[in-house]
């Protein structure tokens, strides 16, 4: 029981699931049929933003962090 209020405490707080967008890529961009686009899963629409977009860029490196803190360090310091 403690588990599953858990679980639902924790789903509240994450970000709705943009409909509006993925159906104006899947539909608009893509040019699905209405019935090809609502047969997707999430992941399969994900792979086809990928396609046509190119994956989105991952966090930087430490490296890159450490090297932007010594170009540009805070004021005060």
């Amino acid at each position: 029981m403690r588990r599953t209020a858990e679980a639902a405490r924790d789903a509240s707080h994450r970000t709705p699931f943009p409909f509006a967008r993925a159906m104006a890529f899947g539909l608009g961009v893509l040019r699905l049929p209405s019935r090809d686009f609502w047969s997707m899963t999430p992941r399969e629409l994900f792979c086809a933003v990928e396609g046509v977009y190119g994956a989105a860029p991952g966090a930087p490196s430490r490296a890159v962090i450490e090297e932007l803190m010594r170009r540009f360090p805070d004021r005060g310091e």
